[in-house]
């Protein structure tokens, strides 16, 4: 089996993208093929395979760094400046923030090295290697195995693989599937731990635009933040120490101030997130159905009360600010899945690749035999599924991520299961001091004001959106105590609860006692909920062993098709690199959107009575004077541009990078006319919206005057 998945992937890498349109495509950028660069240098690249990505030379690859885990960065001085999103540092930005000292509305750029803010817990992570360890993986596994033993080997295979690389060094490694359990590949890291915050424009710039514009093109959106990397004195990674140096990287990105044009040649390199290319129609059916339409409801009760509340308080709104944003996004994220999979028909086009895949399968008895009943799983997996009235999605959405008394008390379990052994032991100071910690983190961004109302309307939303048979046992009592008043629920709860505040709960870790953990209404609540959640997951894991089996036949039957169009596996937080042209599109009949936006639009969205189109003073100073300096273009200064490049998330700060490997833009967002981009790419509407590169530039020096910051890059004019 996997000769046949080798020739069918060389197939297509080497021969199907020269017929394809040039955009789509999650690309390994250690798999780059003659063919694949053929085409990218007839579109305009001038660059070797080895210049992008080589794990022996310095390249492009060296300078791009996983950001935290959840967005990409990339470097672009010899000092180890780390440009990234505005909206990738926010929550950094947010907690040096105060009311006295608000750099989420002010903005902040340090003027020194001495200046330039630590962030524990922030760090970056350059790839070092990649090694392909299928061939020992599929010693270890055979397809008579059950799933769980399955993911048991990989597991064991997996540590073992990793153990072995990192052994006397200092990296870090981790095995990621591709294909859905068909290939393995070994990633091995570099991580620093000292990043500092270097420079944030306000708000005004940043975030401009705010929840109206997010996902939408036009955009006006100045999404840039400056880091820095620190190491130790010898240049290795290090926790943070006033004798900490720069990072001196291998390779950092030449910022052009030549501009954009369309046409241009755009490369994306970034840790893209993750995309579900291979999700069947039946899949889609069931997120329009049971999915979508709940996270939606319940994000948007969240929403409301932050909402209200960060408007009548300054404290409020800096305290809530990095959790509303991410909220939010996905809010907004979710109406634009939905609606685009439902525009764009996305489950026939889906349905049309199943029909060929049936067809195909019958026409041989060994694939009969091998894939015969796939589709027919898909079908049970899913129907399975909405036994349980979109209970998890509730669960999440409500009760994980809802009120934050009830993610901290979690916690608190293994405590519990210490003081019923012992009342005083190594592992009890341990443990009080880890929750000591998290209490910390907790109450640093927490209303109890605020938290008691989230709490009141996500047991009630729970409530009402859950069928009786699903409910947790709390429910009980709060019908019998409390007659399904949420209400006077909530105000009991944190009345009477030892987390309803900083004050109570770090009494009660000084002289932690079982009988009073049990009896806490928060902590019972939490452990009926989440007991109840275990429930029923381990009643759905038949169909997530079903799925998964399914999955991984699926897209091994997909590889041997060898069908009209490239497969690439899905992305799943690796380094991708994808490629396309700076231009515009037709969004509906008759309207066509410019490729590029400017400062212009900014003035003209200017409402200083709306929080997202407020415009700085300054900003208008140097606009109606056109204090652009060499960074404008034609009396104009560009913010904005968009190109057809495969994002996702967690492309989220990545380098838009030219034909010459220089910095042109950075990408922060995707449009709206090609939200279910994830699922499948709509190759005339997906567009990847980029901050140019010239307008962070400007920002920079002529509206926070931080040209200091600007000396230490190299600028291509």
């Amino acid at each position: 089996m996997r000769n046949k998945l080798l020739i069918a992937v060389l197939a297509l890498v080497l021969v199907l993208p020269l017929k394809l349109k040039a955009d789509e495509g999650m690309w390994l950028p250690f798999l780059i093929e003659d063919a694949l660069f053929q085409k990218m240098q007839e579109m305009g690249l001038n660059l070797s395979p080895e210049e992008v990505f080589s794990f022996t030379e310095s390249s492009i690859k060296d300078a791009v760094v996983s950001f935290g885990g959840f967005c990409t960065g990339e470097i672009i001085s010899d000092q180890g400046l780390v440009l990234t999103n505005h909206h990738c540092g926010y929550g950094r930005i947010q907690r040096h923030s105060s009311v006295e000292n608000d750099l989420l509305t002010d903005g902040f750029w340090a003027m020194s090295k001495e200046e330039e803010l630590p962030n524990p817990g922030l760090f970056v992570r350059f790839l070092v290697n990649v090694e392909d360890v299928t061939t020992p993986m599929e010693e270890v596994l055979s397809d008579d195995m059950t799933e769980e033993e399955r993911t048991l080997a990989i597991r064991a295979k997996s540590n073992e693989l990793i153990e072995e690389a990192t052994a006397g060094n200092h990296y870090t490694a981790n095995v990621r599937s591709m294909f859905a359990g068909n290939m393995f590949y070994l990633f091995i890291y570099e991580t620093f731990n000292d990043v500092r915050l270097v420079g944030a424009p306000p708000s005004s710039i940043g975030a401009f635009g705010g929840d109206t514009d997010n996902w939408e093109w036009p955009r006006h959106t100045g999404d840039f933040a400056l880091f820095r990397v620190y190491t130790a004195p010898d240049g290795s990674p290090a926790e943070y120490d006033e004798e900490n140096i720069p990072l001196r990287p291998k390779h950092h990105l030449p910022v052009s101030i030549r501009g954009v044009e369309e046409d241009d040649f755009a490369m994306v390199l970034g840790f893209s997130g993750r995309t579900e290319r291979y999700l069947t129609s039946h899949g889609i059916e069931y997120r329009l159905e049971n999915m979508y339409p709940v996270r939606i409801d319940i994000r948007r009760k969240k929403l409301d009360i932050l909402e209200e509340n960060m408007a009548a308080s300054d404290e409020i709104r800096i305290k809530y600010a990095s959790k509303h944003s991410g909220i939010s996004n996905y809010w907004k994220n979710f109406i634009g899945m939905s609606e685009s999979l439902k525009r764009l028909n996305v489950a026939d086009e889906k349905r049309a690749l199943e029909n060929r895949f049936d067809q195909w399968v019958q026409e041989d008895a060994q694939r009969m035999e091998e894939y015969g009943e796939v589709l027919e799983d898909f079908q049970k997996v899913y129907d399975g599924y909405r036994e349980f009235d979109s209970h998890n999605y509730v669960f999440i959405e409500a009760m994980a991520t809802g009120p934050d008394v009830m993610r901290l008390a979690n916690g608190f379990q293994t405590l519990a299961g210490i003081l019923e052994e012992e009342t005083e032991s190594p592992a009890l100071d341990d443990e009080v001091d880890r929750l000591m910690a998290a209490a910390e983190r907790t109450y640093r961004n927490y209303d109890q004001e605020v938290d008691k109302q989230l709490w009141e309307a996500m047991f009630e939303i729970y409530y009402q959106k859950v069928s009786q048979e699903h409910l947790p046992e709390i429910f009980d009592h709060i019908g019998d105590q409390f007659k399904n008043d949420f209400q006077k629920y909530a105000e009991k709860v944190y009345d009477a609860s030892i987390f309803g505040n900083k004050e109570r709960l770090t009494a009660f870790l000084e002289n932690p006692v079982l009988e009073v953990l049990e009896e806490d209404p928060v902590f019972m609540a939490t452990r009926s909920v989440y007991a109840h959640y275990q429930s029923i997951n381990t009643r759905m894991e038949e169909y997530r062993n079903l799925l998964s089996r399914a999955n991984r036949l699926f897209q091994r039957a997909l590889l041997e098709m060898k069908p009209d169009h490239t497969l690439y596996p899905d992305a799943n937080g690796t380094m991708r690199f994808t490629y396309g042209t700076v231009n515009g599109y037709y969004p509906m009949d008759a309207v066509y959107y410019d490729y590029k936006t400017t400062l212009s639009g900014v003035m003209e969205k200017e409402d200083p009575d709306h929080h997202e189109f407020v415009v700085p003073e300054k900003l208008k100073d140097l606009y109606f004077t056109n204090q652009f300096g060499r960074y404008g273009e034609n009396g104009q200064m560009v913010v904005n541009f968009i190109s057809n490049n495969d994002i996702t998330g967690g492309n989220s700060g990545s380098p838009v990078i030219n034909g010459d490997g220089h910095l042109i833009g950075v990408a922060f967002d995707a449009n709206w006319e090609g939200m279910s981009g994830d699922i499948l790419f709509e190759d005339e509407m997906q567009k990847c919206i980029n901050v140019d590169a010239r307008y962070m530039l400007f920002v920079i020096e002529k509206f926070s005057g931080a040209s200091h910051l600007i000396d230490e890059m190299t600028i291509v004019e």
